[in-house]
């Protein structure tokens, strides 16, 4: 895998545990116990502004802490991130950088409400880092995507305990899973793996993302500022998600479930073999 020497950033290890039960009466009217999955708000602050209140299960939310500012580009470089210390007594993350240069007050002026689960919002000078940022589409076959499938199976722990979730995974193309997580938006879970990336100095380059979620157009965009150059996902897609696609040159495989899966783009690229 592709990595250098991880960052040097002072972080809190402040996950919590995410399950929770409750009883409840089936429709034989037997009581029963089942699992919940956990949810809490988190509000980051950068550089002591309030950016944005995210609903999380927190199981890591430094990660993701470190993938929303990156993927919302309000910080240019983790270089200038010095801290990240999560409190869950005041469920907040307080975000310490030595960036002097970016107008986050200007910035937060400027959002657009989006579908996001767990989220909602996505800073419109976003679009912009998207100019001129293209990607290769690997060559990929039915197995590729199969192995990718079934290397995936072996996780959704939270999904299957108590649903709930989405999931999202970075893989290699032989099913290899790099990093696997859970939230309840898909793109908490996406900006986990962004961070953890980020932190890791890992490249998105001959890499799968694999998500549960619907491939909406601020989905595609977060994988694109990845440089992930195929997308797999057990759900739809949106016009404006395959448009984006489209324009970077992103893989976009969606509906795969089983032995079943569906090309909006790259089918060029693919061998049934």
């Amino acid at each position: 895998m592709s990595r250098v020497a991880k960052h040097s950033v002072e972080m809190t290890q402040a996950g919590i545990d995410s399950f929770h039960s409750t009883i409840v009466i089936d429709e034989f009217g037997e009581s029963r116990e089942i699992f919940l999955t956990g949810e809490k708000p988190l509000t980051i602050y950068l550089d002591k502004i309030e950016i944005v209140t995210l609903m999380t299960m927190g199981a890591q939310p430094e990660l993701l802490t470190l993938g929303y500012l990156r993927n919302q580009g309000l910080v240019k470089s983790i270089d200038d991130i010095l801290a990240i210390q999560v409190d869950w007594d005041v469920e907040a993350v307080a975000v310490t950088t030595k960036q002097s240069d970016v107008d986050v007050e200007q910035l937060l002026s400027k959002r657009t409400v989006t579908s996001g689960c767990g989220q909602g919002t996505m800073f419109g000078h976003v679009m912009e880092t998207l100019e001129g940022l293209s990607v290769n589409c690997p060559s990929f076959s039915a197995g590729t995507l199969y192995d990718v499938l079934n290397g995936v199976n072996n996780y959704n722990q939270m999904y299957k305990k108590a649903g709930a979730v989405h999931g999202c995974a970075l893989c290699t193309p032989s099913g290899d899973i790099a990093l696997f997580v859970e939230d309840v938006g898909r793109h908490n879970a996406v900006d986990a793996i962004s961070g953890w990336m980020w932190l890791n100095n890992v490249s998105g380059e001959n890499k799968v993302f694999y998500t549960t979620g619907r491939l909406t157009s601020e989905m595609v965009i977060k994988v694109a500022q990845m440089e992930i150059p195929l997308l797999l996902s057990r759900s739809g897609v949106t016009e404006m998600g395959l448009q984006i696609a489209k324009q970077i040159g992103i893989g976009m495989v969606a509906r795969a479930k089983g032995k079943h899966f569906l090309i909006f783009n790259g089918s060029e690229h693919f061998s049934k073999n």
